[in-house]
């Protein structure tokens, strides 16, 4: 019987000499990826019946497009016969060559005719078009050198707590709905499909075969406002169903996402990767580490970092590794922290930093988080820290200003790093945060002081619209009004007021689907916003709503 994927193959790293593919499988087999008259071969391991390979390429020449196919114990599974797509490629970076990294976050996976394309104003089920999808049409009809080099996701590729209706049919088909979670995610099982809902539409399995990806973690890849709090967390743990969604959502995690983003050399290190390896059944492995994962801070690091050329991305973990000790809450635990400053040390063109949450947000949001964490710690007495320990959760005051002392961290990194003091004097052209999950994007500048300059970027969403309401609200928190209320209330709690400044440097933020790209080329930077255009304005494309030069 031949043996089929199920998933990919996913190019997940391409270095300047490496590469890293991943799959998944119907059945326990050797897989092996012949790239150019070389092959390259690594055996599956099984997790709760499921079959995944991550193959290691090694030997390849810096700056070079290679064609490469799978094989499934010596059978050709890739590309499948008359699939129309173009043939797949792995393309090594090139050290001193140009770099365009593509980014965005918050993607409902959903088909691609009505009534899922219609926006948020014309159906309330509609998602809109899809960014990626849009992005992958018109990859098709491109030479190599016009797609990007990479491509960020910056979390909620999944929504576990937001299934669509295929996936709640696939839970009626396993279980009782009426019994908790109901028609959420419960274990690893439907974990797997939400992935194979997320990555098996055959436009982006082909996108995702060519262009490399790094990804992240957010709420919804498991549940709306989590890690919000330690009120939050308590509450969650006490309920029967949790165990299972929360170490379903770490296993999933690590193999359809955290495993690929690594390099071949680390993965050569990872003391759980060798011991999943080295298991027929990896899933004891697994559910031991997911557990931990998941109690203990600090045991586990899913920050991590790739370099492209002189590009360095830092991707940090704003999700897992949150200390939420009330008065001593913190966005990344210590040890964690040290790590991330010590991969900020270098010479660099251009210093990335990838966070699913963003760093500078609208100003009255900014004010109503650092004020929330100050009444929350007990700033207005016990009662009124129960009533905005409502209002966090309820309104999601959760990014990094509700963590004023990470904030503040942060900014100091980021000056740090800017102004040249982490690279011998010689600053980088650009220091940029990369950030989703707030369904809006915007650029913003940042002055850090001391002459130091760096970028916000925040690309939300890739498909997944906010209604009027909303839009209303986030439009106003860039008010000079809004400002000020926020400011006010802040100071009312005893909040002192950052030192850092910010602005938007267009006229307000955007709410269409969209994906963003950093085009990089020596010291110079540019960043570029394309949103989807209806099918009513013509043939379904993408439509540029900002390109800036940052250096």
């Amino acid at each position: 019987m031949k043996n089929e994927l199920i998933l990919g193959p996913i190019l997940r790293y391409a270095g300047e000499s490496d590469a890293t593919i991943w799959v998944e499988t119907d059945t326990a087999c050797e897989v092996e990826a012949r790239v150019e008259g070389s092959a390259h071969a690594s055996p599956t391991f099984e997790v709760e019946g499921h079959h995944y390979a991550l193959v290691r390429i090694i030997d390849l020449a810096p700056g070079e497009t290679y064609e490469y196919e799978v094989f499934l114990d010596g059978e050709k599974a890739w590309p499948e016969t008359d699939s129309g797509f173009p043939p797949s490629v792995i393309r090594t970076i090139s050290p001193d060559g140009g770099f365009e990294l593509a980014f965005g976050s918050c993607r409902v996976a959903a088909p691609h005719e009505a009534p899922h394309i219609l926006g948020a104003d014309e159906d309330s089920e509609g998602h809109g078009r899809d960014a990626l999808y849009m992005l992958a049409l018109r990859m098709m009809e491109e030479a190599h050198e016009e797609w990007p080099d990479a491509l960020f996701l910056l979390g909620d590729q999944i929504y576990a707590d937001e299934v669509s209706p295929a996936t709640r049919e696939f839970i009626r088909g396993r279980r009782n709905p009426e019994e908790p979670p109901g028609e959420e995610i419960a274990d690893f099982e439907e974990y797997t499909h939400l992935y194979h809902e997320a990555w098996r539409d055959p436009t982006i399995r082909w996108l995702l075969s060519n262009v490399p990806s790094a990804m992240i973690f957010d709420d919804h890849d498991v549940n709306d406002d989590w890690n919000i709090s330690e009120a939050w967390v308590e509450t969650m743990r006490k309920r029967i169903w949790w165990d299972k969604r929360i170490i379903g959502a770490f296993m999933s995690y690590w193999i359809y996402q955290h495993l690929g983003n690594l390099s071949p050399r680390e993965l050569e290190e990872d003391e759980i990767f060798n011991e999943v390896l080295s298991n027929n059944d990896a899933t004891r492995v697994l559910r031991e580490f997911a557990y931990v994962a998941d109690r203990e801070i600090g045991r586990s690091r899913w920050s991590f970092y790739r370099d492209f050329g002189k590009v360095r991305l830092i991707v940090m973990d704003t999700r897992a590794g949150r200390v939420l000790e009330e008065g001593d809450r913190a966005m990344i635990d210590e040890e964690e922290w040290r790590w991330i400053e010590d991969k900020a040390n270098g010479d660099f063109d251009h210093l990335l930093f990838g966070t699913s949450l963003p760093f500078v947000m609208p100003y009255a949001v900014h004010h109503v988080e650092t004020w929330n964490e100050a009444v929350c710690a007990g700033a207005w007495g016990k009662t009124a820290a129960k009533v905005a320990e409502t209002v966090r959760q309820a309104v999601d005051l959760e990014h990094w200003p509700a963590f004023g002392g990470s904030f503040e961290s942060l900014a100091e990194l980021l000056r740090s790093a800017a102004s040249g003091e982490r690279s011998g004097g010689k600053p980088p052209a650009s220091v940029t945060v990369l950030s989703g999950d707030v369904h809006h994007g915007y650029l913003a500048e940042m002055d850090l002081g001391g002459g130091a300059v760096a970028h916000q970027a925040v690309g939300s969403p890739i498909r997944n619209h906010l209604g009027r309401p909303e839009r209303l609200v986030l439009r106003f928190g860039w008010t000079r009004l809004g400002k000020a209320i926020g400011k006010t209330l802040a100071r009312l709690a005893g909040v002192e007021e950052t030192k850092i400044r910010w602005r938007l440097v267009h006229d307000e933020p955007w709410f269409d689907n969209h994906i963003s790209a950093m085009k990089l080329d020596g010291r110079e930077a540019r960043i570029t916003v394309e949103k989807t255009v209806p099918e009513d304005e013509g043939k379904p494309s993408l439509r540029t709503i900002l390109e800036r030069r940052l250096a």
